[in-house]
């Protein structure tokens, strides 16, 4: 929803996409091109593109090295009918990490998956991110609708100096602000109770993680920098407080 109650379909794929932690990736089969569906985890790249760490020995990995077509779905579980849920369908091209994984991919794929950490560094293991060209959107009866890439992925211009401070801020919120992030949780985002721990930061807003569930805090406006950061977060932080 956007911030006056109506339906903002961009708005929840981008949740979706920094919410999900698990998706179903469909690959072509090397040699038949046949369809060929599996079930991954998955993270966020800082601008929301899906992040994958798997392995090469899997049929999906062979195939994504041999044709970088993919899709990818990612749904919003609820309890009865599951396809009463929101979930995106993702078409795009599975690129490759370089040699030298850049940071930020390793971090936070290990962040919204610890333990991951047992296998990251196995040889056979390659992270790739899937380059979203399309997103199609079924988030009810009448809700239906086709997203392009910009619509979805976060704007990372002009924010050099917020990404290169994630791991600070990162570790921050959960040092010393987790009774701040269980507010957000419980009294904006509609979470329970729990352990709540920041997981990753950019510019349209910041990931938690309490266990298996994530919520999805997005910022009033768009934070470039650290020094934006901090009174936005209080002053959210305040504005809950002052309504209990």
């Amino acid at each position: 929803m956007g911030p006056d109650g109506n339906f903002n379909a961009a708005q929840v794929a981008r949740g979706l996409l920094r919410r999900s932690r698990q998706g179903a990736l469909a690959t072509l089969m090397v040699g038949s091109g046949d369809p060929y569906c599996s079930l991954v985890n998955v993270a966020t790249t800082p601008d929301g593109s899906p992040l994958l760490l798997i392995s090469r020995l899997a049929i999906h990995t062979r195939n994504a090295l041999s044709d970088p077509r993919v899709s990818v779905m990612l749904d919003e579980r609820r309890a009865g009918d599951p396809l009463e849920g929101a979930r995106i369908m993702i078409g795009g091209r599975a690129e490759q990490a370089p040699a030298e994984v850049p940071e930020a991919w390793r971090r936070r794929y290990l962040d919204a998956h610890p333990g991951a950490q047992a296998f990251v560094d196995f040889k056979d293991f390659l992270f790739i991110a899937v380059q979203i060209k399309a997103v199609h959107l079924v988030a009810g009866f009448g809700r239906i609708v086709d997203l392009a890439a910009d619509e979805v992925l976060t704007d990372l211009a002009g924010a050099e100096a917020l990404l290169a401070a994630e791991p600070g801020i990162v570790d921050h919120m959960n040092q010393d602000h987790r009774d701040t992030m269980n507010l957000y949780a419980t009294r904006l985002l509609g979470g329970e109770a729990g352990e709540w721990a920041c997981v990753g930061c950019d510019p349209d807003g910041m990931d938690l993680q309490n266990g298996t569930a994530t919520l999805r805090l997005d910022f009033p406006q768009r934070i470039l920098t650290p020094a934006a950061l901090r009174p936005t977060l209080r002053a959210i932080a305040e504005r809950l407080r002052e309504a209990t």
